[in-house]
């Protein structure tokens, strides 16, 4: 019980990308960006175990952007002539360069198999693997060919899931969809989102997870945050999940002004709690960590709950990232060691009641 993990990223080196830049460009080139690619997933691996995570993720050392990272494997799509969007409903006043839809979207080959099997060789531990959900990428992409972004997210997800389906076939433990704009789009997440996820996801012999976030810990997501005052969104999409096949759901409770009580919607789930804010490069404290856990255990079965970051640290110092797992980590054996520990004391007392034996 308790098992922990991270949501996806970790901050890259600075050989690898430039300093301060979250979507930055390589800094290498070639087999020497292969090679530097694989010494950053390395080190993610090697950080995630001495931390002390139980489920481990490459750190998405691989990925620029988490979905550019996939969709720049796909074809249909044009990455040399970008053009601005606004994206996530307009939620922070900025406009994004985007990918334009040109063609019909194919995968035309796997794109993070190779991935997968490096990560694999590199560790004994359960691996997750991200990857962008259908309702956020087509979000943000430019659409110029299929018309209306319901359709193209359902062309998405036809891609996603020959990825997903060929991921769990290679060992996979957790395959995780990336889904921010489930906190946005609400209407449509219930008309056609949750649906489309399910298709992306359908037939994967792997656990399923959805991660719904409200975003990286960067500025224009920061001061949205202290403005915003509705915090409800997840009152109305985790009942909508509980009745889906997605198996486990992420959602951010460290940060954000939600109600841990909200949890209890979603009962039945796994559920991936946010108990790390990734917003900040303050770390917290084992006990700050272990008091939300036991906050969400009000909610959520303890074999059922994985404690979890809020959201990928990758816009965060590779110190402050390191002690907020060993935070992590640490807060989880704090409660899972007095869970095991009245357990055992219950079965004590119980073992010696008259008929038991």
């Amino acid at each position: 019980m308790l098992q922990t993990m991270i949501v996806g990223s970790l901050p890259r080196p600075t050989w690898l990308v430039p300093p301060g830049q979250v979507y930055g460009s390589w800094k290498l080139a070639g087999e020497t960006l292969r090679e530097g690619q694989d010494d950053a997933v390395l080190l993610a691996i090697a950080d995630q175990e001495a931390a002390g995570m139980n489920i481990i993720t490459d750190g998405e050392q691989r990925r620029r952007h988490y979905i550019w990272g996939f969709c720049e494997g796909l074809t249909g799509l044009d990455f040399e002539h970008l053009v601005k969007i606004q994206t996530r409903g307009g939620r922070y006043n900025t406009q994004v360069a985007a990918a334009r839809v040109i063609g019909p979207i194919r995968r035309p080959r796997p794109i993070l198999l190779d991935a997968l099997r490096f990560l694999k060789r590199h560790t004994t531990r359960p691996v997750k693997v991200t990857l962008p959900g259908p309702m956020t990428t087509a979000d943000t992409l430019a659409d110029e060919y299929y018309g209306n972004r319901r359709t193209l997210a359902a062309e998405v997800a036809k891609v996603l899931n020959e990825e997903a389906l060929e991921l769990a076939e290679n060992g996979c433990n957790i395959i995780q969809f990336d889904e921010p704009c489930f906190n946005i789009y609400l209407d449509d997440v219930e008309e056609w989102g949750i649906r489309t996820l399910e298709e992306a996801a359908r037939g994967v012999q792997a656990k399923t997870a959805v991660h719904i976030c409200y975003g990286y810990g960067v500025p224009q997501v920061l001061q949205w945050k202290t403005r915003n005052t509705d915090w409800s969104q997840y009152w109305r999409t985790l009942p909508l999940l509980r009745t889906s096949t997605i198996n486990m759901i992420s959602v951010e409770c460290a940060a954000s002004g939600v109600d841990p009580a909200v949890l209890a919607e979603a009962r039945g789930k796994e559920l991936m709690v946010g108990v790390i804010d990734v917003g900040t490069e303050e770390v917290e404290t084992a006990e700050t960590v272990a008091a939300r856990i036991r906050t969400a255990l009000q909610y959520v079965d303890a074999d059922r709950l994985y404690p979890c970051t809020d959201c990928g640290m990758v816009p965060r110092s590779r110190a402050a990232a390191r002690g907020k797992m060993k935070a992590l980590a640490d807060g989880a054996w704090m409660v899972r060691s007095a869970l095991i520990q009245h357990t055992a004391q219950r079965e004590t007392v119980m073992g010696f009641r008259p008929g038991t034996r």
